[in-house]
């Protein structure tokens, strides 16, 4: 190895590595701003437009499309025509190839980015230069990860850089590039009003996890760049690895607490919440959160819209939990928790947008399922009272209440809620009376085990989708419901609404479903 070109975008470790790279015996060629850097800090390299004989134009658009740059990566030194070639142009070989890209995945997830800019942040000639490395990878090592440079110092130490390991840089090139085409492309879709012929995505390995589901899959955490604040940007500061279920329920928790302004406290059991409550403070929401089902509340995920302090820390720390994710924690609260040494503990920093725009894609044999993130959120004024009776003051805050709950319950979703809390959770069964009954059987037992009179009596309620036939409502009525919030829509809601009026029931309808399988 005689030649290197270097052109990166991260300067992390640029400078000790060219260094390490001169002390070989190693030329250096760079680009604009890498030249700078290298030469700021006294590091011998050639730029890219000596070499060229052609100066950087178009705002450094075009800098590197050049024979002399290509010849030199392409150049198959096994093929006597190409030796020729590379003579006859006076192109000189490149052997080892360090570059990584324009930010462009940073650039279009800072907010305020506008258009141009996200454009302009499209890398152009550093994919080629990789593609280009990779596909000689027979004779040229290719770096798109600072990661990388250790390795690459070692091998030259040991006296070659193998076929074995330069065959591997180029398949982790390849996927490099290959992940960020797709970003762009998810880009670009964001853009469009219709979804496009072919579609990318890609990720970015955080970490591999024990095992899936169960212990016979296997499974990978990967990060795609949308910096949706939640479980894959949080920080964690205490506790065992998460586990695959532990990340699906974590990001369950946190999206649905992200949905109240008030403090609010989300307890998830098998990404199905068994408890959510509003509060003046997270301790009294936490406990009534834990109230509306203490038993599946056990061994499951705690989610805040605030950060932890340490009375709600405290309590916490009294219940067997996998998981507790905030925004941020106090520092007493984060003493109190280095008691329970197995708890994750997360901090995520903010709270996810639940507006912001975004795809949920699911995997179907043969394909993939995509669709747009529900982030639908109603709007008080678009509701229509059915019933006659209008809900009160009271009764409304707790069906909008219900209603942000019901839209991260399984479907066939009821939720109970009364006074700013969950008193009944119903989930993913087949039957929609089945889960009104489930909800209300739930929510009596956390009534005797609370010694309180029955928690459902005057709660309202909310179904993520519309009853097909009056039994639900009736259901639900039977529970001590006294008002009802359901998108509207079946052939039969003159019958629901005709129940709901002959007892005297308020019910408003939506006009907005929230399914989630």
């Amino acid at each position: 190895m005689t030649r290197a070109l270097l052109s990166v975008s991260d300067k992390a470790g640029l400078v000790e590595f060219a260094a390490a790279l001169v002390a070989r015996g190693i030329d250096i060629i760079s680009t604009g701003g890498t030249f700078k850097v290298l030469r700021a800090a006294g590091i011998a390299a050639t730029e890219v437009k000596d070499v060229t004989g052609f100066p950087e134009i178009m705002d450094g658009r075009v800098k590197t499309l050049h024979p002399k740059i290509h010849g030199g990566l392409l150049a198959d030194r096994d093929v006597s025509e190409h030796i020729v070639a590379l003579s006859q142009h006076n192109i000189t070989p490149i052997d080892l190839l360090v570059v990584n890209l324009y930010p462009f995945r940073e650039t279009v997830s800072r907010p305020g980015a506008d258009y141009a800019e996200c454009v302009e942040n499209i890398d152009i000639g550093g994919p080629a230069m990789i593609r280009a490395a990779a596909k000689n990878h027979k004779h040229v090592a290719v770096l798109t990860d600072p990661a990388d440079y250790a390795h690459i110092l070692a091998a030259l130490d040991a006296g070659t850089i193998n076929f074995n390991l330069r065959r591997d840089l180029a398949a982790k090139a390849y996927a490099h590039t290959a992940a960020y085409d797709a970003a762009i492309a998810v880009w670009f879709q964001t853009q469009m009003d219709a979804w496009p012929n072919e579609i990318s995505f890609a990720g970015k390995l955080v970490s591999s996890l024990r095992y899936g589901e169960n212990p016979h899959q296997a499974a990978a955490l990967y990060a795609n760049g949308e910096n949706r604040p939640g479980v894959v940007t949080a920080t964690q500061i205490q506790g065992k690895e998460l586990s695959y279920n532990n990340i699906n329920d974590t990001d369950a928790a946190y999206e649905l607490v992200a949905e109240f302004a008030r403090p609010a406290v989300a307890i998830i059991k098998h990404a199905n919440p068994c408890g959510v409550a509003e509060g003046d403070n997270l301790l009294e929401a936490y406990e009534l959160a834990l109230r509306c089902d203490p038993v599946s509340a056990f061994g499951g995920i705690i989610a805040v819209n605030r950060e932890l302090d340490v009375a709600a820390a405290a309590a916490m720390s009294k219940l067997f939990a996998e998981v507790i994710i905030a925004p941020n924690i106090s520092d007493a609260a984060r003493e109190v928790l280095k008691s329970k040494t197995n708890l994750r503990v997360l901090v995520a920093g903010v709270l996810p947008d639940i507006a912001a725009p975004g795809q949920f894609i699911k995997s179907v044999a043969g394909g993939l399922l995509v669709q747009s993130r529900d982030n639908g959120v109603l709007d008080p004024s678009t509701l229509q009272c059915a019933t006659r009776r209008k809900p009160t003051d009271a009764e409304m805050g707790d069906l909008l209440f219900a209603w942000k709950v019901a839209k991260h319950v399984k479907s066939n979703a009821i939720v109970y809620v009364k006074d700013g809390a969950t008193v009944g959770v119903g989930a993913g069964q087949m039957s929609r009376v089945d889960s009104a009954r489930i909800a209300a059987h739930k929510a009596a037992l956390a009534s005797e085990k609370a010694d309180l009179e029955l928690l459902t009596r005057g709660s309202a309620v909310a179904s993520d989708a519309f009853f097909p036939f009056a039994d639900g409502l009736l259901t639900v009525i039977e529970a001590g419901a006294t008002a009802v919030i359901q998108p509207g829509g079946s052939k039969r809601d003159a019958e629901v609404i005709a129940a709901a009026d002959e007892h005297n029931i308020a019910m408003l309808f939506t006009g907005m479903r929230h399914f989630r399988h």
